[in-house]
């Protein structure tokens, strides 16, 4: 492996180490996250319900990184108390790796997982217990149905009049980032950015020989060798002057097409998702066209439009509108279809945008930004390039990106040049 790539194998963290770091995050988000969520949604108890082998997508987030899969049947169960303090508890089978967050709470000996379920509710007699029902966000929607007659029936008329939608608060907890995840979410990104540098390389690209296929498979055998895993297919394509497509695939590269990636992996529990371009050098080349050049400094150009109309309580639909109207005035052809990201690729939070729907999303689209939280800033912008006879080249960007307090930052520098191969 070329030296000139920083993410060698020793780089990765061992799986024990890795395992560390995510349940040290865990802990300190169901410390310092979870009740504030839980306050500001007004819910006084969060009841998790999960299936083994059919898992709420919450579920996972709050376990430890060794555990796997529900156990049988896994619960768990907050308590949000009158004095702002919180009770997590773990009502499943025996497990020492939930001992490391949750209060053991079910004798199996003295009653059955279901009566503990309604003790626990009893005893603490909340007003608005929150369970994983969504209409808008499939994240947020993870009660199954026969888990939430079964919760019903077991808790009877009165206390079922209490359960509500914990919508808002799933989608609160899966977008927040903690200050350690802020800080971790870098190198993470960084080793995504590194195994694109290689594979837009004369390493692994042969013009003429090269086909967009094999960068692919490149890619995947690349993320794999580094134990780390692709949460979707990566994907090569091109565009080629004299051919007006704009994302040609399953081709041979050939010197003077400009090459676009989407790329995404998990890594300590959080994804990445990114697309780069680069310019294949024809011979007697020593730099990139100036038209193409100037193609992605407009793309810059939106993607700061973008970003600063990221305002805490402004909607995804605000962002969207707000945002291809200044580019209108600005004579940028775009399109924005921005997403969160976190423990999930296309994660819970503002829809801004979607790729086959450039207009106002109900429901998701109305969900609003909130500090502390991590975009794909997902993109294009169309230009006509002189040295391809003013053929029209649609530069694709997408820059994984932090939302605090302090602004928008780009979790390493964003791309402002073609990665040159040649």
């Amino acid at each position: 492996m070329s030296k000139d790539f920083a993410y060698e194998k020793q780089k990765i963290l061992p799986i024990k180490k890795q395992y560390e770091v995510m349940d040290m995050s865990t802990k300190y988000r169901l410390d310092n996250i979870l009740p504030e969520l839980m306050k500001r949604e007004g819910l006084d108890m969060w009841i998790i319900l999960a299936r083994e082998y059919n898992e709420d997508p919450v579920f996972f987030t709050l376990i430890p990184g060794i555990v796997r899969t529900a156990s049988r049947l896994s619960c768990i169960v907050f308590y949000l108390r009158p004095d702002n303090q919180l009770e997590s508890l773990a009502l499943c089978g025996t497990n020492p790796h939930l001992a490391k967050f949750y209060n053991q709470s079910w004798n199996s000996k003295s009653e059955t997982q279901w009566q503990c379920i309604k003790r626990i509710v009893e005893e603490r007699d909340p007003n608005r217990i929150g369970i994983n029902v969504s209409d808008q966000f499939a994240l947020a929607d993870g009660l199954t149905k026969r888990l939430h007659d079964k919760l019903i029936s077991t808790l009877g008329e009165e206390y079922s009049k209490r359960l509500v939608s914990a919508e808002k608060l799933c989608v609160g907890w899966l977008e927040r980032r903690s200050l350690p995840e802020l800080e971790l979410y870098p190198q993470i990104y960084k080793v995504a950015c590194d195994i694109i540098h290689e594979a837009f390389s004369n390493q692994v690209i042969k013009p003429g020989v090269t086909t967009t296929q094999d960068v692919e498979w490149w890619i995947m055998e690349k993320i794999k060798d580094l134990g780390l895993e692709f949460w979707f297919t990566p994907t090569i394509d091109l565009q080629r002057q004299g051919v007006k497509e704009k994302r040609i695939m399953n081709t041979v590269i050939l010197h003077g097409d400009i090459l676009h990636c989407d790329v995404g992996i998990t890594y300590m529990g959080l994804c990445t998702d990114t697309q780069k371009i680069a310019y294949v050098l024809k011979p007697e080349e020593e730099r990139v066209p100036l038209g193409l050049e100037t193609a992605l400094k407009l793309c810059n150009q939106f993607q700061d439009i973008v970003t600063e109309n990221f305002v805490a309580g402004r909607t995804g639909n605000e962002i969207m509108i707000a945002s291809l109207a200044e580019a209108n005035e600005q004579n940028i052809k775009a399109m924005l279809y921005t997403h969160p990201i976190g423990y999930h690729g296309h994660g819970a939070g503002p829809t801004i945008g979607l790729w086959g729907n450039q207009r106002q999303v109900p429901g998701r689209g109305d969900y609003p930004m909130y500090h502390d939280t991590c975009y794909a800033l997902e993109l294009n912008t169309t230009s006509t390039v002189p040295e391809w006879d003013n053929q029209e080249v649609c530069i694709f960007l997408e820059e994984t990106i932090a939302f605090t307090k302090t602004g928008v930052s780009y979790l390493k520098d964003r791309q402002t040049k073609f990665i040159t191969i040649g």
